[in-house]
């Protein structure tokens, strides 16, 4: 089997095993009570994290997303210069979407208190940085802060 083979069994077990968890997720927000249209943008949300992003990183499994390194790449990098629609407000609500999606995670014993915790330091403490360069990654009158990256 070559190397993108591989690559693709990888993916194609980790997709599905993530399908479960958002599943559960699905499950605890419609039990919640929460409109259709919010649990679609967290479904969403964490769908994207999960399936696009860890999978490009590496096909990385849903348990290694809570940490700092990858939640910073994601938000700090990719999101903001691979997603078209970021912006500083989509930034908080991606965040608060990862954030209720590790929560329940938590609840049903799939990470422990200190992955949650992780996640949860990272976005307290660098959400306004990632808010910040989202801007001015998005403004045409900024200065090119980014051609090195």
């Amino acid at each position: 089997m070559d190397k993108i083979e591989e690559y693709l069994k990888k993916s194609d077990a980790n997709e599905e095993r993530n399908e479960i968890f958002l599943q559960v997720f699905s499950d605890d927000l419609h039990e919640a009570g929460l409109a259709e249209k919010t649990i679609r943008k967290h479904l969403n949300n964490a769908e994207f994290y999960l399936n696009v992003y860890l999978d490009r990183a590496g096909v990385i499994p849903m348990e290694e997303g809570t940490s700092g390194y990858h939640l910073s790449d994601f938000m700090g990098y990719f999101f903001i210069r691979k997603c078209m629609w970021s912006t500083p407000a989509s930034i908080r609500s991606t965040a608060a979407s990862l954030k209720k999606f590790y929560k329940c995670m938590l609840q049903h014993n799939k990470i422990t208190q200190e992955q949650y915790d992780e996640l949860t330091d990272t976005i307290k403490y660098q959400i306004e940085d990632w808010q910040e360069d989202c801007a001015r990654f998005n403004d045409p009158d900024a200065e090119d802060l980014f051609k090195s990256w």
